[in-house]
């Protein structure tokens, strides 16, 4: 097999919305890269194919070839058959088919699955921002909220894959319905729907006029950007929305620190654009909580990596995975 430090590896982040490919060596460093709609609706073959000429087109484009392929997807997925189990905002038809299969025939080389979250974990601690320590606890706040834990300086995955699922344990036993079937997780209370739908609500009441302003008066136009140059223009009001959410977030990161001891967290995702007024509130309320060893150690920033983490975590897991084979292969 050709040495994977000379090498170049596919990435592939799907998205209920979009399909991220990179291509890029070893260290992380992109040669190319492409964007694609998922159009999830005409089922996974066609994303996959779709998918795969795509990658076609960059290593034409680029004069290069890879030598695996790392995809993450937004659910459950069975790594050893290569196949989706379950993925809860995509249509149901998703739901057993053999991706790693579709892209193995395609482009036949060596293809591994990871759920997306923990991908993206993998990308930040190997290429981002984890400063060389041995263990980090990865949180994504989007759509949703995700997570990846590195323990020992290995990606953890535990039943079903799910380790780092910190957006769906409870913080208000009587709290609003989840989408995974629980009450008051995480997750409904932290994450871009919630601060948006708190924000027009906000609008509505009167009491957001530079809010109003940003969105030309239109509440479906409301984003954490906007409710983030809101805030600091002077919108009192939706401050006060934006820490309470991000105190939230520091229960949860807090209850998450104490039971896995990790020193790093980075926090990804579409939430972490509101920067400092999310960084504040949720490092106060983490050396607040955290009480069981010195709090001090704990270090929480944002991701360098942004929208990238997870297609470069597809570049670490192939990375990882062909330097696997090629150890068992000499052996």
């Amino acid at each position: 097999m050709e040495n994977a430090a000379s090498g170049l590896f596919a990435g592939i982040d799907f998205g209920g919305t979009k399909v991220a490919a990179v291509i890029a060596d070893a260290h992380g460093n992109i040669v190319a890269e492409g964007v694609i709609p998922t159009l999830a609706e005409e089922g996974p073959a066609q994303a996959a194919e779709r998918t795969c000429r795509l990658l076609d087109d960059l290593c034409l484009q680029h004069s290069c070839e890879i030598l695996a392929i790392g995809i993450g997807l937004p659910g459950l997925v069975d790594r050893d058959a290569g196949a989706i189990v379950f993925l809860p905002n995509l249509p149901p038809q998703w739901s057993g088919f053999h991706i790693a299969e579709a892209f193995a025939s395609h482009s036949h080389r060596p293809v591994s699955l990871l759920n997306d979250a923990r991908m993206a974990a993998l990308g930040e601690y190997t290429f981002g921002n984890a400063g060389g320590s041995q263990d980090m606890l990865f949180v994504t706040v989007g759509t949703g909220i995700g997570g990846g834990l590195v323990l020992d300086g290995h990606l953890r995955l535990g039943a079903f894959g799910a380790a780092g699922e910190v957006g769906h344990h409870t913080i208000l036993p009587d709290g609003a319905p989840c989408s995974c079937g629980s009450r008051g997780c995480l997750e409904t209370l932290v994450s871009g729907p919630a601060l948006a739908a708190a924000g027009r609500d906000l609008m509505r009441a009167g009491r957001a006029p530079r809010l109003s302003e940003l969105v030309a008066g239109d509440p479906a136009k409301v984003t954490a950007t906007r409710m983030a140059a809101a805030a600091r223009n002077g919108d009192q009001a939706v401050a006060d929305a934006i820490r309470v959410a991000a105190e939230y977030l520091g229960v949860g990161i807090a209850n998450a620190v104490s039971i896995t001891a990790v020193r790093t967290v980075v926090i990804g995702g579409g939430l972490s654009v509101l920067g400092d007024l999310l960084l504040e509130p949720v490092r106060r309320v983490v050396k607040e909580r955290v009480r069981m060893f010195p709090s001090e150690v704990v270090q929480i920033s944002c991701s360098t990596l942004l929208e990238k983490s997870g297609a470069l975590g597809g570049v670490a897991l192939a990375v990882e995975e062909y330097k696997r084979a090629a150890s068992n292969t000499s052996a």
